[in-house]
């Protein structure tokens, strides 16, 4: 009967370790990464086999081999912590010193409003569908002659 009345504890390691993944994908020419799990110190911002290399040298790599536009859909990110601030204002630093330009889609409610208290959203560009973020790319393209 006590046992009955013992409360339970639920284990949530799988989640609570859930790494960093992402898909590419290309919409013209715009690369964009389908990110899923957590931006967060304890992974690192750990991307691709191994989870070894961090969002700012993926998004480098991407623009030296030509992808210099980026948009990261983070509809399946559960968590964001300082250090992913850290990595979204350098990877768009970085991508505009190439000539490009990153945007955020799809952050759920919890992301966007911290990316809004810290202002991030006021450095990059934070669309709530994918299709509005592609537009926007188009709109601040440079024009050709």
């Amino acid at each position: 009967m006590l046992s009955a009345l013992t409360p339970r504890v639920l284990r949530l390691s799988r989640i609570a370790t859930m790494a960093m993944t992402y898909e590419t994908r290309q919409a013209g020419d715009v690369t964009i990464l389908d990110i899923s799990g957590k931006i967060d110190i304890g992974v690192a911002l750990a991307f691709g086999p191994g989870g070894s290399m961090p969002l700012q040298t993926l998004i480098r790599d991407l623009a030296q081999s030509g992808h210099k536009n980026v948009l990261l859909n983070l509809r399946e990110v559960i968590y964001l912590d300082s250090s992913g601030i850290g990595e979204l204002v350098r990877s768009v630093t970085t991508l505009r010193k190439m000539g490009g330009d990153l945007k955020v889609v799809n952050p759920n409610m919890v992301v966007k409003k911290l990316l809004s208290a810290t202002r991030v959203d006021s450095v990059l560009e934070v669309r709530a569908d994918e299709a509005s973020a592609l537009e926007a790319f188009s709109k601040t393209a440079p024009q050709k002659a």
